[in-house]
């Protein structure tokens, strides 16, 4: 898959941006599946756009899946200035694409923009937050919650932020009645459905945690 050039000339613009080196990983399962082809094409356009952004290939049985927990294919993690908890399972098309562009640049840079009092209420999160964000490729809302999630990973590595393309994974969607996207689960005891504002999100993470 190659990228047509005005979006390959949008996303270099946006990775001129980068300052640490950012190591994409894609998981692949045994199964040779068109989401999984698409995946990996994606990724490997996208690494050759930046110096500064290594694509690590691995599969289900990879050490590495078991140390970061992958167990859903395809994955993609995303480790910059740390090995932030940002993992997005399915094939990141459609609007999606963008929050993984952006999200690479905030790893890369270790920062993200968040009101400074957003930032204060994540950071105090002391304890692991597991944030399910359920989305599909052409929903417009799904990727400013899906873009939330991550942001909040950054800022808090105790923030597991997992998005989810919810068409890939029926059975785990159907597990948690998703029938609206975006849908947010948090440590499986908050859920909600909708873009809500950063004030909102914030306040169901620590809902979650109390």
């Amino acid at each position: 898959m190659r990228l047509n050039e005005r979006t390959a000339s949008a996303v270099r613009r946006l990775f001129s941006r980068m300052v640490a080196d950012v190591r994409l990983y894609y998981f692949a399962s045994s199964e040779d599946t068109p989401y999984q082809r698409v995946t990996r094409e994606v990724l490997k356009a996208l690494s050759e756009l930046s110096d500064k952004l290594h694509l690590v290939e691995a599969d289900e049985a990879s050490p590495l899946a078991s140390r970061y927990g992958v167990d859903k294919f395809p994955a993609i993690l995303v480790h910059g200035v740390e090995e932030y908890n940002i993992r997005y399972f399915g094939a990141p098309l459609g609007h999606e694409f963008g929050v993984l562009v952006r999200t690479i640049v905030d790893a890369s840079r270790g920062e993200v923009e968040l009101p400074p009092d957003v930032v204060s209420a994540i950071s105090k999160v002391g304890e692991r937050v597991h944030v399910q964000v359920f989305v599909t490729p052409t929903c417009p809302y799904c990727s400013l919650a899906a873009r939330a999630a991550f942001m909040y990973a950054i800022v808090n590595l105790n923030i597991v932020a997992d998005v989810i393309e919810a068409a890939e994974f029926p059975e785990l969607a159907d597990r948690y009645s998703v029938y609206a996207v975006p849908k947010v689960v948090i440590n499986d005891r908050v859920e909600f459905e909708g873009a809500v504002p950063h004030e909102v999100f914030v306040e169901r993470i620590l809902e979650a945690v109390s």
